[in-house]
């Protein structure tokens, strides 16, 4: 009798949040990494471990390899798998899959992923693999690094980086990303002072 796949393990490969395919512009293998599709309320720790080792990594193990990490749409709330979660699957990696990550794309940051892993990213992680991400605001700037035509981009990462040439300050988190009609006349006008009163 065949072994049978638990629901969870189905349901990561159903969504895509992992996949190899393409190639950056040094000829490394790509693992893209979609944020938002990941299921972090309702996958445990322990299957998406065992996913990674029975099917990604082996594949990664041999080459050179860069990760492209896309965080459009990660909320804490529903796709973040928090920050114990994230060191432990680290350091779940074997040793020679780790000698072989060579870059991290890091696609729409957003400041508090930038502030954690400026802070604390360096604690949690090592300053070798710290060393290695590379901050891409925007999927313009993407393809000075990765071979356009082998990447697969979900539609609303592209839509998400429309948003961000009509409001800049999103990539701070300075400004909401709620859905708003571009060049439309504001109805509120709301002024905030930066000054503090002693």
């Amino acid at each position: 009798m065949a072994a049978q796949v638990p629901p969870e393990q189905n349901q990561l490969e159903r969504l895509d949040v992992f996949k190899i395919k393409g190639r950056d512009k040094q000829g490394r293998r790509i693992l893209r990494i979609t944020g938002k599709f990941f299921p972090a309320r309702s996958v445990s720790l322990d299957v998406l471990k065992k996913n990674l080792q029975e099917k990604i990594l082996p594949r990664l193990k041999n080459k050179p390899f860069a990760i492209l990490y896309f965080h459009t749409g990660v909320q804490r709330s529903q796709n973040f798998p928090g920050i114990a979660a994230l060191r432990s699957i680290y350091e779940a990696i074997p040793a020679a899959v780790k000698a072989n990550l060579e870059a991290v794309y890091f696609v729409h940051p957003d400041l508090q992923a930038r502030l954690f892993l400026a802070t604390l990213g360096r604690i949690f992680f090592t300053n070798e693999l710290y060393g290695k991400v590379r901050y891409v605001s925007r999927i313009d700037l993407l393809w000075e690094q990765v071979r356009r035509s082998e990447i697969e981009i979900p539609e609303f990462i592209y839509d998400h980086d429309e948003d961000l040439e009509y409001r800049p300050m999103m990539d701070y988190g300075l400004e909401s990303d709620h859905p708003r009609v571009y060049g439309a006349p504001s109805m509120e006008s709301h002024v905030y002072s930066m000054r503090c009163i002693s």
